[in-house]
């Protein structure tokens, strides 16, 4: 086998192994993570457990049952889904930017889970929030 020659199959073998790389990690080979939030959200957190200790403060956060739970600088109680759109990684509140934020590809979101910054092209599924005295329900 010539240089001429060897060049040109390893061309084409290295070409078709990233071709099949792609394939494989396709959103739409159906076998991907779910990019959506859970469905049927409905619970209740109790803000003077413990476990609820980061959501009395204001930017504090906490994630449960799929679904990140924020206290804003203003006040205000919100929730989306925990995982990325893009490749579904655990998300954190940034309080200081007003923002969701996926450290994996820096994908990040509104606080009405809209997208801000790509690779993520779907927005996040929100969830409503009821403050009855201590008790936070999240729900569908």
């Amino acid at each position: 086998m010539d240089r001429k020659e060897f060049l040109s199959v390893m061309g084409i073998t290295t070409g078709s192994l990233a071709v099949i790389s792609c394939l494989g990690c396709s959103k739409n080979a159906g076998n991907g993570p779910s990019t959506s939030g859970p469905t049927g959200v409905d619970f209740t957190l109790d803000l003077n457990a413990s476990s609820s200790a980061e959501l009395v403060k204001n930017g504090g956060y906490l994630s449960a049952n799929g679904v990140l739970v924020a206290h804003t600088p203003a006040g205000a109680y919100i929730a989306v889904q925990l995982s990325c759109t893009h490749e579904s990684y655990p998300l954190i509140y940034e309080a200081s930017a007003d923002q969701f934020y996926c450290n994996n590809h820096g994908s990040a979101f509104s606080e009405t889970g809209a997208v801000i910054n790509s690779p993520a092209r779907t927005n996040l599924t929100t969830y409503k929030t009821t403050l009855t005295g201590t008790s936070l329900r999240v729900y569908s």
